[in-house]
């Protein structure tokens, strides 16, 4: 199988195109799109638990920990403790990362109505079923059952050329 027939291929050439579009976009406003999505995933009013950004972005905690810093060194962020539980560190917005967050909002907005525009309804409800779908067996764990299944049945090779 070559790789323009697989699946994964097109998933992550289109994934590479968007994240270049969004880090150019975001470039213009002196940010990166890492930190645009960390922004969007801040509570404006009352901050987030440090120790909930880098699960909910799959960003691992020593790129996570990069980020924040930069973040509070450029007056994006800051850290404040939790008011019920003092052990928590909470992330919180300053005026500028609450601008930069709106940017980064509309952009994001912006991107979806363009694309929603260019394709009608049914297609991307289809798409959005199989992206969902394959989501689904990858974190259920089905995709190696499967997978291991369909070789031990057919003993054969699944590997891309």
């Amino acid at each position: 199988m070559k790789k323009e027939e697989t699946i994964d291929y097109h998933i992550k050439t289109a994934w590479h195109a968007i994240a270049r579009w969004y880090n150019a976009e975001a470039a213009k406003e002196g940010f990166t799109m890492t930190i645009g999505y960390v922004l969007i995933n801040i509570d404006e009013k009352l901050g987030t638990p440090a120790t909930r950004i880098g699960p909910m972005l799959g960003l691992e905690m020593r790129s996570l920990t990069r980020t924040l810093k930069n973040m509070e060194e450029t007056g994006l962020i800051y850290r404040t403790n939790d008011a019920h539980d003092k052990r928590m560190v909470r992330i919180c917005l300053t005026a500028e990362g609450l601008r930069k967050r709106d940017i980064a909002k509309q952009t994001v907005r912006a991107f979806n109505y363009v694309i929603r525009e260019q394709f009608p309804p049914a297609k991307l409800a289809t798409f959005f079923e199989v992206i969902g779908e394959m989501n689904r067996l990858i974190e259920n764990n089905q995709l190696s059952e499967i997978i291991n299944h369909h070789q031990s049945y057919h003993h054969g090779n699944t590997s891309v050329k």
